[in-house]
């Protein structure tokens, strides 16, 4: 293991406990991308672990799903990527390709920008004046199954109408947009995931959920949303199903109905974003578009009535919003830097006699995992300061309404005694180690 991922620039490592259906499945889609990059791109080198026989790589790298793929960069054994919801053998290339290079097209014309467009049934295209949004370019790298392009051509914005920095998401039936605003909200690459939507409103009372990974259905005038998350392999199916389907029927033109098959891998993101586990399903929950609000269906049981009942309840605006939250650990304020989770948060953050600094983290984000080193440091110089607090939080895994957020890394400071004042401090990840660490102390 250790000659083989040392010397390379990069590595792609399969890890499967058993040559089950899906390992059997991936594993033969890996060996087709394997084959293709080993011409394209000898220096990506590709491999797979039987961890039934390695179980202290299984170990040593937390190997909890079958089958799980990893990307190590540069040799990097303690980082590695996750890449999760890739099963073919061409977004594999996709997605590994735009790890290592560009994960946009550069588009400097009108022909090239239609020649993207006309790549797939849906395309997306960034039109940026001044500054590159990073979140696109890491949505890029996740989302291999669409095509994304970036442009500053005056021509481009002006063929397609477009005066600001917008994100377009072309489809075979038209333009969708999303402007200026809407980018400087999204909370990371998850929520420009779920702007590229790759299905279409067919008029039916319930749309089912395919395969490109998205919440948010465009051309679709309904801005309520409520999913069910269940598997179809389920005894249970049909009359869950039949059960959501006569529900739809009264709700027709004030929420859309969608259903999400769990068994389905490739819909992993979508699971993420909502924070959904195999424990919880069947699952009904409730997205606003608008807000981004989501809401859980308090019954446990999906029925007719259950569903009406919770339906009526969020369009009177009596159901409340679910706030997702970790358990928080037993020793969250043992160390310098003091872990919090949304049951702790708002206690934390405006305690009236501390001033707070808080690191809002992606564990799967390269940058941030660079910084949480720098952010210890900084937590040691300020221990010993009764009325500084350093802090960080998992925000992937904790729902925090109270800050808008732009993209991970990002970091908040609450002063001492105040409910309303929230400061912003942004960090370039291009800086050193040291000049990051400065810039904290400055702020």
């Amino acid at each position: 293991w250790d000659g083989f991922t040392l010397p390379c620039v990069s590595l792609r490592a399969l890890v499967n406990i058993s040559l089950s259906g899906p390992s059997q499945t991936l594993a033969e889609e890996f060996a087709k991308a394997a084959g293709q990059l080993q011409k394209d791109a000898p220096a990506i080198r590709f491999g797979k672990v039987d961890v039934t026989d390695q179980k202290d790589l299984k170990k040593e790298f937390n190997i909890q799903e079958f089958p799980t793929v990893k990307f190590f960069m540069d040799g990097d054994r303690k980082n590695p990527i996750d890449c999760k919801g890739v099963r073919e053998a061409s977004a594999f290339i996709t997605w590994v390709k735009r790890r290592i290079g560009p994960s946009a097209v550069l588009i400097n014309s009108t022909d090239q920008a239609e020649a993207i467009i006309n790549s797939e049934d849906l395309a997306v295209i960034g039109f940026f004046k001044v500054t590159m949004e990073k979140v696109f370019y890491e949505t890029a790298r996740e989302v291999p199954e669409l095509p994304f392009g970036v442009t500053a051509s005056e021509e481009v914005f002006a063929s397609y109408g477009i005066r600001e920095n917008t994100i377009a998401v072309f489809k075979m039936v038209g333009m969708c947009t999303v402007g200026n605003c809407a980018i400087e909200g999204m909370h990371c690459y998850l929520e420009l995931v779920i702007h590229c939507s790759a299905y279409r409103y067919s008029g039916t009372d319930v749309e089912p959920f395919v395969l490109q990974t998205s919440v948010k259905i465009f051309d679709v005038p309904v801005e309520n949303h409520i999913l069910l998350f269940t598997p179809k392999s389920s005894e249970t199916f049909n009359k869950t199903y039949e059960d959501y389907k006569s529900a739809a029927v009264e709700f027709r033109g004030k929420i859309m109905f969608i259903l999400v098959d769990t068994d389905e891998t490739r819909n992993g993101r979508v699971f993420e974003y909502f924070r959904i586990t195999e424990i919880d399903v069947p699952a009904v929950r409730i997205l606003n578009l608008t807000s981004d609000a989501k809401y859980k269906m308090p019954a446990d049981e999906v029925t007719v009535e259950n569903l009406q009942n919770f339906g009526h309840s969020y369009l009177d605006g009596k159901a409340k919003p679910h706030v997702s939250s970790e358990e928080i650990p037993e020793d969250w304020d043992k160390n310098p830097v003091k872990v919090l989770v949304g049951k702790n948060f708002n206690r934390v953050a405006f305690n009236k006699t501390k001033n707070v600094f808080i690191m809002f983290y992606a564990p799967w984000s390269h940058n941030c995992r660079k910084l949480l080193p720098i952010w210890d440091e900084l937590g040691k110089k300020y221990e010993n300061h009764e009325n500084i607090v350093i802090a960080k939080i998992d925000f992937t895994a904790n729902d925090i309404q109270l800050v808008m957020l732009d993209r991970y890394p990002f970091f908040r400071f609450f002063p001492a005694g105040s409910k309303n004042q929230v400061r912003s401090s942004h960090v370039e990840n291009t800086s050193s180690g040291s000049k990051k660490f400065n810039l904290m102390i400055q702020f």
